[in-house]
């Protein structure tokens, strides 16, 4: 089954909203009106305004960071999904490794916030990975079952069938590491038979799997180009129009 692949841009706490708008101005002039790719930009809260005025029309697609578990109430600094579908965005990033690590999130919370988000137009982006003492414990398949069995407890194959998975191993974050495109094949091929005996190998075949962790122009083709990689999540490489646009090319490259 064909995947399409999916190019998204984390920019987390960078950019004000005339930053933003900038950035992206630049990026739809580089990336064309069809890029080969799907294109996703997830600036924070407060540049989604800006950035949806200027990607409206054009194939870049719009996403945020995190959201909320209820969709209103008495919940002070926290956004909803309807507050978000609004915003026009299209996607949401959950269970994000930093969003484990620094708030403390566990696998019941992202599995409460993707409870609320599949029955809603939004798409979940569901963020897995190992931390570095994980894998040298050589417990990279435990965590990584866990925090699907988890994290996608009592949703129904037919809840999760648009969902899109990241596998993003904590060790290679912000650090300039990148798992080789074996290591990242291995890890995602796992996630696909244990979506397959989960649920189905027609589930199975259809989930994008992304990877996350030190993406970069120079590294794209050869991640893009392992069988199960349907495409990247990218963090610090995507806050520069160039950068971003050399990586979504780079990918198309490989999927034209």
């Amino acid at each position: 089954m064909s995947r399409r692949t999916l190019i998204a841009g984390n920019w987390k706490m960078y950019k004000t909203p005339f930053e933003s708008r900038e950035m992206v101005q630049e990026l739809v002039a580089l990336i064309g009106k069809d890029p080969e790719v799907e294109v996703l930009v997830c600036p924070p809260f407060t540049g989604l305004e800006a950035v949806e005025e200027v990607v409206s029309g054009t194939p870049v697609q719009l996403g945020a960071q995190n959201v909320h578990w209820e969709n209103q109430g008495a919940f002070t600094g926290e956004i909803s999904a309807g507050m978000l579908l609004e915003c026009g965005c299209r996607y949401v990033i959950i269970g994000h490794s930093e969003r484990r690590q620094y708030f403390e999130e566990s696998d019941e919370t992202i599995n409460r916030k993707l409870r609320q988000v599949v029955d809603t137009q939004l798409v979940p982006i569901l963020c897995v990975g190992e931390s570095l003492e994980q894998r040298e414990a050589g417990k990279v398949q435990e965590v990584i079952v866990g925090q699907l069995e988890q994290g996608l407890a009592g949703l129904s194959e037919a809840q999760i069938s648009s969902l899109v998975l990241a596998y993003e191993p904590v060790w290679a974050i912000g650090t300039g590491r990148t798992a080789t495109p074996e290591i990242a094949e291995q890890v995602h091929a796992s996630i696909r038979d244990w979506l397959a005996n989960h649920y189905s190998g027609e589930l199975s075949d259809r989930l994008r799997i992304l990877y996350g962790g030190s993406v970069k122009p120079e590294n794209t083709a050869e991640l893009m180009a392992q069988e199960n990689l349907d495409g990247a999540l990218v963090g610090g490489a995507s806050l520069e129009a160039q950068s971003f646009a050399r990586i979504v090319s780079e990918a198309s490259s490989n999927d034209a």
